[in-house]
């Protein structure tokens, strides 16, 4: 590692104690950092003579309210940075994000039929929504993926082609259920695309936790195929990577990194698109360093555009990476001369 890496990773590291510390005493309720998070040292066994004089109230808004949303943001920003590092790899473009195999309209889908048509069967402790939500996003990848095979192989053009295609489908249908629904349900619907974390619980930690840890982790152990990929295919495979077969199994991977987050949170822009961008432009594109940046980097920024949603009246999250990061990116490519599209 470069004394720049170096000071990446310790940069990260800042931002991420300083999120943790101010999220957890954001809200109506006022509370310091030092207290919130003297109580969060308190609930760890056998250091609760660390904690301060709290109330139960107070306790349960540290623990059961602000610590599963904190972590609900950092696990949903670093799963979505992943995906979209290795779309971005895969497609050899800074310009492809999670939603490009139309995992975002699959999920929309889901959670739209889930809520307009009265759904109430749920999976892992979670409603209905959450559960369709993250079958439908699945649903309309791996139906990418088959519609794209050609001879043995999948032409990334093709691919990125039928991903447009399927997305846009998906998108149509849950248009006409949304326009055969009722006005309330609608609003659900409406407030759910522009993606949240405010009043999740545990119940939604337990659900995307594994599939962020165990997916990053084997994401990462395929960080020399990916820096191979970077080659071309045939390149790749003359230097001894089964293309196709790292192909799929890093599809399948990002499809559940996003799918994941997309379920238990709604749809959520630019972090998939960003962070990876962003993280490049800083350290360079070897993945054995550029995966975990991504990952710390990815929960940092929606961590901090949380706290922003909070502070602004508890709007949606997706408004908030929207709003920051759409200028933020423009301003990127007006700076930025390696890329070529």
């Amino acid at each position: 590692m470069s004394r720049r890496h170096i000071a990446v990773a310790v940069g990260l590291l800042v931002l991420l104690i300083a999120t943790v510390a101010i999220s957890l005493a954001t809200g109506p309720s006022a509370l310091s950092p030092a207290k919130a998070g003297r109580i969060l040292v308190g609930a760890v066994p056998g250091l609760g003579s660390l904690a301060p004089p709290a109330s139960a109230t107070e306790r349960a808004i540290v623990l059961d309210i602000r610590l599963p949303r904190l972590i609900l943001a950092l696990l949903v920003g670093a799963s979505l940075a992943v995906a979209g590092t290795v779309m971005q790899s895969f497609f050899q473009n800074p310009m492809a994000a999670p939603s490009i195999l139309g995992v975002s309209a699959g999920a929309m889908l889901g959670a739209t039929a889930a809520i307009m048509l009265g759904f109430d069967i749920g999976f892992w402790g979670l409603s209905a929504v959450p559960a369709a939500a993250f079958v439908g996003a699945l649903a309309v990848s791996a139906a990418v993926y088959l519609l794209s095979r050609r001879g043995g192989r999948t032409p990334v053009t093709l691919l990125l082609l039928t991903g447009i295609a399927l997305g846009a489908l998906a998108s149509a249908i849950s248009s006409f259920i949304l326009i055969r629904g009722q006005q309330g349900d609608l609003d659900m619907v409406i407030i759910w695309m522009m993606g949240s974390v405010a009043n999740r619980g545990w119940p939604e930690v337990q659900m995307i936790l594994p599939y962020v840890l165990a997916g990053s982790a084997i994401v990462y152990l395929y960080s020399r195929d990916l820096n191979v990929l970077l080659m071309g295919d045939e390149q790749a495979y003359y230097l001894g990577v089964p293309v196709e077969r790292v192909k799929l199994i890093l599809l399948i991977l990002a499809s559940l990194l996003a799918a994941a987050a997309v379920a238990v949170t709604g749809a959520i822009g630019f972090i998939g698109l960003i962070v990876p961008h962003l993280m490049r432009l800083l350290i360079g594109p070897n993945h054995r360093i550029l995966l975990p940046a991504c990952f710390l980097a990815g929960g940092v920024v929606l961590g901090l555009s949380d706290i922003v949603a909070n502070l602004a009246g508890e709007i949606p999250i997706g408004i908030v990476t929207s709003l920051l990061g759409a200028p933020f990116f423009l301003y990127l490519l007006h700076r930025t001369r390696d890329y070529e599209f």
